[in-house]
């Protein structure tokens, strides 16, 4: 699953370190959602979304996710 988390964090000069402290995670977990390896859970999506003051889907890309209607 791709995500804009770089390039956000990357906006707000924040570092992968700075960024998992801000949501409960560790800076392994960051770099894997950023290189598209792991992908997060609704809760963890969630507070990303709410850290960088937007919606998920404008976060994280479905349009590759099986079972969702990408229209």
């Amino acid at each position: 699953m791709n995500t804009k988390i770089q390039e956000l964090r990357k906006e707000r000069r924040l570092s992968q370190e700075e960024l998992a402290m801000a949501v409960g995670v560790t800076r392994q977990t960051i770099t894997s959602l950023e290189r598209g390896k792991y992908t997060a859970s609704l809760v963890l999506a969630y507070k990303i979304a709410k850290f960088f003051g937007l919606t998920i889907e404008e976060v994280f890309d479905f349009s590759d996710v099986e079972g969702l209607d990408n229209e």
